[in-house]
């Protein structure tokens, strides 16, 4: 089954989007719901909190995410290390999802890190690029996340430029208006990779 990468910086819509072509029926592999799920496993909290300490932990021992973030997004070297963590075993339960969809004409990948996860790139066959205003895409993070201007700037920072994601993108949606926008987009989208999808079978 063909495999549609959604991707996009935060902020941009992604979530949304996603949600949009799940009700449509389109099989879902999110990469973001795979990191939280594991990050609730306790092996996997323990090799996290090995590396960062105990005090990205609530009293109850859950992950305190917010502080993690804050040490990961203050420090390039944190976040990568966090990744090595995380991203392998990410990738893994990813193709395990991946490969138990096949019964409609295409599936969607979210991911939001595409560009800096090329082990992904052997498995999709188009990018689906959710783009939108810097102005916009800051008041969303910041409303999102409750996160302060300068936190949601520093989270843009570690992404990858606007213009490297562009690049990359067989199809783009700007997602500068409104939800029933989007979704009207999103549905066109949704015919187009349908027909695609039936011509090439």
């Amino acid at each position: 089954m063909p495999v549609i990468a959604l991707t996009g910086g935060i902020g941009s819509g992604k979530t949304e989007a996603t949600k949009i072509f799940a009700n449509l029926g389109v099989p879902v592999v999110d990469v973001d719901l795979i990191s939280h799920k594991l990050t609730n496993q306790q092996a996997v909290l323990d090799k996290i909190a090995a590396v960062f300490g105990d005090t990205i932990l609530n009293q109850d021992k859950s992950l305190d995410r917010a502080a993690l973030r804050k040490i990961i997004f203050s420090k390039d070297s944190c976040r990568k290390e966090l990744e090595s963590i995380l991203h392998p075993l990410i990738f893994d339960a990813a193709l395990l999802e991946l490969s138990a969809n096949s019964k409609t004409p295409y599936q969607i990948l979210s991911i939001p890190l595409l560009d800096e996860n090329s082990r992904y790139l052997n498995y999709i066959d188009k990018i689906l690029v959710i783009d939108c205003d810097e102005t916009l895409q800051l008041s969303r993070t910041m409303k999102r996340s409750n996160l302060s201007l300068s936190e949601a700037k520093a989270i843009i920072a570690a992404q990858i430029s606007k213009e490297r994601r562009l690049a990359m993108a067989d199809d783009i949606i700007e997602n500068n208006g409104s939800l029933e926008d989007l979704s009207n987009k999103i549905n066109d989208f949704h015919r187009k990779y349908i027909n695609t999808c039936i011509v090439s079978d």
